[in-house]
């Protein structure tokens, strides 16, 4: 069985023709999916009955199932999905006043290493495909109602999105055309913990989305601990290239800054990461720790919190400080991946069960 968002627009179309179908089945086929929120060829009424039965028996639209749902009191919502080959993925809804976004998966597991992160804590199993990629924005999709739709990607599940570009260009390119979710590239991020070479790619490609920078520390020395693969990577290297990014399309930078309890949070460090940030037009996204079960880390102590933010604002820098989500529900990076991994192995057997 193909799976239908894999194909591209030509692809699809190339599949219709094939059985010679008319080239604006694929514009019909499309819109029942990504617009109309059909989930089986049965219902598509607009296409006749053999065409449907050949949909059917050929391509499907699903190929994850729902392993865990969860609710959190703030409206966020957390899947945890299963893929055709039993590996698991992460995606999540968040509901803050009129936005409605998402944030979505681009591996199984993580290679970066980053050692407070339940993402990576197992290595990265492989690339999601751009269908995969594209169903998550689906599933979430599903959950609102009829007169609501999603407004906001983050590209900031499980696994480095800069390392699986070939699939999320693609799916992003279904998230912004307009006969696809219609969701504005300016309200996308992608996040990254700083390939050069990629951003550059990013760059190249004239992409307009934008771009958020993990730094988590203010020197190489502290963030090659914290991020293993940037022992090759120097901080320098990155900024560079988040500064070339900028220059190319004048989108504000993003750089994140998960705050650490005693470990990168001193007054000291703020100094010299408002030194590396004073001069650029960015956005430092400043992160509380979230716990993750069997890792030592933790969250800074709101005093820290606040005198690491101020030591940063007096030196001009622009400071968000990010509101935790779905605290709850295990919504940070790989965690109900991460208890669905260690149920299974303490009992030998998947037992997860749906919940919410």
């Amino acid at each position: 069985m193909l799976h239908l968002l894999d194909l591209s627009p030509e692809a699809l179309g190339q599949w219709l023709a094939d059985r010679g179908q008319p080239a604006y089945r694929a514009v019909q086929l499309r819109q029942w999916v990504l617009a109309r929120r059909a989930t089986a060829f049965a219902g598509m009424t607009n296409l006749p009955q053999r065409l449907r039965d050949e949909l059917a028996s050929q391509l499907t639209i699903w190929t994850t199932r729902v392993v865990v749902h969860r609710h959190a009191a703030d409206g966020t919502e957390k899947l945890l999905l299963e893929l055709a080959d039993q590996n698991r993925i992460e995606c999540v809804l968040i509901r803050e006043n009129e936005r409605r976004t998402i944030c979505i998966s681009t591996q199984v597991g993580c290679a970066m290493g980053c050692v407070f992160c339940a993402s990576g804590l197992d290595g990265v199993v492989r690339n999601l495909t751009t269908g995969e990629i594209v169903e998550q924005m689906l599933r979430l999709q599903h959950l609102l109602p009829a007169d609501e739709r999603l407004t906001n990607i983050v590209v900031m599940g499980m696994g480095e999105p800069l390392a699986n570009l070939a699939a999320l260009l693609p799916a992003l390119d279904v998230a912004t055309d307009p006969a696809g979710l219609g969701i504005s590239a300016r309200r996308i991020t992608i996040s990254t913990v700083g390939l050069p070479p990629a951003i550059d790619r990013l760059t190249d490609a004239g992409c307009q989305y934008h771009l958020a920078v993990s730094l988590h520390a203010p020197d190489d020395a502290l963030r090659s601990e914290l991020v293993p693969v940037s022992r090759k990577i120097p901080l320098i290297d990155v900024l560079a290239a988040a500064d070339r990014y900028f220059a190319a399309n004048h989108r504000r930078l993003t750089f994140e800054y998960v705050l650490l309890g005693g470990l990168n949070d001193s007054r000291e460090q703020a100094e010299r990461l408002a030194e590396l940030l004073a001069r650029r037009t960015a956005l430092l996204n400043v992160i509380p720790y979230n716990p993750v079960a069997g890792l030592q880390y933790r969250t800074p102590s709101a005093k820290a919190q606040e005198r690491f933010v101020r030591v940063l604002t007096d030196a001009g820098v622009n400071v968000q400080v990010r509101t935790r989500k779905g605290d709850e529900i295990d919504a940070a990076c790989g965690q109900l991946r991460r208890l669905s991994l260690d149920a299974t192995a303490a009992a030998g057997q998947v037992t997860v069960q749906t919940t919410g």
